[in-house]
């Protein structure tokens, strides 16, 4: 937001305050100034008169030149192409500072100059509010400029000092610099007078213009016939505000039309009444074709964008940019006014894909107060008839309805310093929003204020309280100490298991990561272990950053894709992160394993990064979080099989209960990420959260010998071993003693005399006892009555 000090002095007295002091009062009530511009810069300055002009004697460019300054008369030397006897310029006095440095008395190639004839470039001026000419070359004044003038830069309308005041984005009312101004007073103590500007726009006879809307994004439209205007030069104080806030004077008409938006924060249009036939407007979306706008550049529409029409033909961008077709020019006679309400969000989305951030559409996205259409129309009418003699006037046509409802807030004095910890009188809070002019109601115990339109931010007593203690000053606030009650520092269970899991994962060798929480709709697609429907954003920065993630091995896998890509082996990473879906939001990990996971090169030890490592590894973090390894199963994999390879990967459960899916990833999606063979997992952390652990057992270490037996099965290929190894614990028991301390798989054979639909495994059974020294006879009965059981309940053949 741009505003000067000349534009604060249409409506407040601020001589007294240097634009310093003003900016730094501004910045303490909450509204940061990031800067202050000086439009022009220079000291020792003079408007001077060129009496001779002749080329210099020993230079191809440069011109020895006597400039009248007044009291006397100066030989200068001078190097613009532009300068000529009998011009009014500016003069640099010799021991004038200029941006550039300061001018001395000299003698340039053997003759002797005494100041130097400046451009407004060399005095500061911004280059974009130059022409080409004046960047070219010194500044020419007009006829009337008097000599010998000594403020040159005031005399041009160069002297503003401007105020670049970093809005939040609760307060995009400040754009519009009526409400900077009453800010600023409010800030300032200052009194302020806006013009007075209000139904200006209730004039005028009938008309036979129609304005009318086909889309839900336009639900409010004003239009204005005025049948008679003169097109001319737009007045000094115009001229000014539009270069202070960075924009180019055109015509009256057309400067008209930006200083209103610049005073109301509302964008409006006018067209030329000759271009719009029948004098119909249509605000529609849907179109898709190439259309021309005023910056002469072609734009491809699309059915999103809303357009605004005649005909059925385009003549405008809506919110944005009008059409070329129908812009003001020097030979036009009558206007139309155009002013509306737009869905920000579409303008948005059409302003960036188009690359158009005009001063409309940053206004239209920011939020416009809800009777600021009203108010610019009131304002631009009275500026026509005052500025441009306008005449035949016809009365406003309305669609749609003002979306305003008055809002008046009742607060007590004693809850707005019980909140800010203050004790400002009642005399201080109603005197603030005086200041702000919110009509304060004095109500003894209470007070109430009419909290004007444009203050959409103003919504409860917190707001009230932010207004006074922000206008009153910070520096009122008494120190205090907090009053805390002391707490124990340490971790949530939460916190504790998050930290767990990360140092056994990193203990193993794999890195942790954090991957964007934003994702495309490819990646939202391929969720695994979903969340739930996915919360795409409305306004997102770009296509690959659209949705809420629900999952997070698809980023994940990016990971492993881009270092494969750069011929980097052993990617093993891994994740812990929230992720959110319109369901609620939850903590998922996940980890991808490539190639091995583990290697000791000159111990020829390595571990292979394949499904039985990641299985081991979901194993022993279950085990470490305290859940029994009886609780864990791994089932065959039927909840995805689009990502997971459908043979060789599993679901992982806690009793009954799915939490993650482990395994190989699917050839196919391998393919699509462009990312070789690797081993995927995503678990619920939450899951593993809230299940029952159980409490860690301290038993003596038995003291009397073990036996060990070892035995193979043929059986059916399907049958998995987990439900052998069951049976064993099953019938593991010694008069209700456990004696079977372990079961191993030490051998899995396929092959040569072993049918193709079966397999043989060898496993490794331990006895002991915490009791006593087992005997041969109790040995012998137990592993018989195992091999019995699993003979029967397996279907199994035992090997000899």
């Amino acid at each position: 937001m741009r505003i000067s000090r000349k534009w604060l002095s249409q409506y407040m007295d601020i001589s007294d305050l240097s634009i310093e002091e003003i900016a730094q009062k501004i910045t303490d009530a909450g509204l940061e100034v990031e800067a202050v511009e000086h439009q022009s810069q220079g000291t020792n300055l003079v408007i001077g008169e060129v009496l001779e002009c002749t080329d210099h004697p020993d230079s191809d460019h440069l011109h020895c030149t006597k400039v009248n300054v007044g009291n006397e008369v100066l030989n200068i030397v001078c190097g613009a192409p532009n300068v000529a006897a009998g011009q009014k310029v500016i003069v640099a006095l010799p021991g004038a500072k200029l941006p550039g440095g300061e001018i001395k008395k000299g003698v340039i190639r053997g003759q002797e100059s005494n100041g130097m004839i400046c451009s407004l470039l060399e005095l500061g001026v911004d280059p974009h509010l130059l022409t080409e000419e004046q960047k070219a070359g010194i500044e020419i004044l007009d006829a009337q400029a008097p000599v010998g003038n000594t403020d040159p830069l005031q005399y041009l309308g160069w002297d503003d000092e401007i105020l670049e005041i970093g809005l939040t984005p609760n307060r995009n009312d400040c754009l519009a610099s009526f409400n900077m101004s009453v800010e600023a007073g409010a800030i300032l103590h200052r009194e302020v007078k806006l013009p007075a500007y209000q139904k200006a726009s209730e004039c005028g006879g009938p008309t036979k213009l129609q304005v009318s809307s086909k889309t839900k994004k336009c639900p409010l439209f004003l239009g204005k016939v005025i049948g008679n205007i003169t097109i001319k030069e737009s007045p000094l104080w115009m001229k000014e505000l539009l270069r202070a806030s960075g924009m180019h004077s055109i015509n009256n008409v057309v400067d008209i039309s930006n200083i209103v938006m610049l005073e109301t924060g509302q964008p409006m249009h006018f067209y030329d009444k000759d271009a719009i036939k029948n004098q119909e407007i249509t605000v529609v979306d849907g179109i898709q074709e190439d259309y021309t706008a005023l910056d002469g550049v072609t734009y491809a529409l699309q059915p999103e964008d809303i357009v605004i029409t005649n005909d059925g033909k385009p003549i405008g961008i809506a919110g944005i940019m009008g059409g070329d077709d129908s812009k003001i020019l020097d030979t036009t006679t009558g206007l139309i006014i155009e002013c509306a309400i737009f869905d920000h969000v579409s303008i948005r989305n059409t302003a960036r894909r188009l690359n158009l951030a005009t001063e409309s559409s940053v206004r239209y996205q920011k939020g416009i107060e809800p009777l600021a259409a009203q108010k610019a129309v009131d304002r631009a009418v009275q500026l026509l008839i005052e500025y441009a003699d306008a005449k035949e006037i016809e009365e406003t046509v309305q669609y749609g309805q003002t979306p305003y409802q008055p809002k008046t807030l009742s607060c007590q004095y004693m809850a707005i310093n019980d909140r800010l910890g203050t004790d400002f009188t009642k005399e201080e809070i109603l005197e603030v929003f005086k200041r702000l002019q919110w009509n304060p109601i004095d109500h003894q115990d209470h007070f109430t204020v009419d909290i004007p339109s444009y203050r959409t931010d103003v919504e409860g007593m917190a707001d009230l309280s932010e207004e006074v203690i922000r206008l009153i000053g910070y520096d009122r606030l008494p120190s205090t100490l907090p009053m805390m009650e002391m707490t124990e520092g340490k971790l949530n269970p939460s916190q504790r298991l998050r930290r767990e899991l990360r140092q056994y994962f990193t203990t193993q060798g794999l890195q942790d990561c954090v991957t964007y929480t934003l994702i495309s709709t490819k990646k939202m697609e391929n969720a695994i272990l979903s969340a739930g429907e996915a919360i795409e954003l409305a306004s997102p920065m770009s296509e690959e950053r659209r949705y809420i993630r629900t999952s997070i091995l698809p980023s994940l896998i990016d990971v492993v894709s881009y270092n494969q890509a750069r011929h980097i082996s052993n990617i093993n990473v891994f994740e812990l992160s929230d992720v959110a879906a319109k369901e609620g939001v939850q903590t998922h990990g996940a980890f991808v394993l490539s190639e091995e996971l583990q290697q000791t090169k000159w111990t020829g030890y390595s571990l292979p990064a394949d499904f039985y490592t990641a299985k081991g590894l979901m194993e022993a973090i279950l085990e470490k979080v305290g859940i029994n390894e009886k609780r864990i199963h791994f089932v065959a994999n039927e909840v995805d099989t689009n990502h997971f390879h459908p043979y060789r990967s599993a679901c992982i459960r806690i009793d009954q209960e799915t939490i993650g899916i482990v395994g190989q990833i699917h050839p196919q999606y391998a393919k699509e990420t462009d990312c070789k063979d690797v081993i995927l997992c995503e678990f619920d952390y939450g899951k593993i959260l809230a299940s029952k652990k159980a409490k860690i057992k301290y038993v003596p270490i038995s003291k009397y010998p073990s036996v060990q037996r070892d035995l193979a099965f043929v059986m059916d290929r399907s049958m998995p071993v987990s439900q052998v190894v069951d049976v064993i614990n099953k019938h593991g028991k010694l008069d209700k003693e456990m004696i079977v301390k372990s079961v191993e798989v030490f051998d899995v054979y396929q092959g040569e005399h072993v049918a193709d639909n079966e397999k043989s495994i060898a496993l490794r059974i331990l006895f002991q006892s915490d009791k006593k020294t087992l005997n041969e006879e109790e040995i012998n009965t137990l592993f018989n009555g195992i091999i019995d059981a699993i003979q029967k309940e397996c279907n199994a053949t035992l090997r000899n």
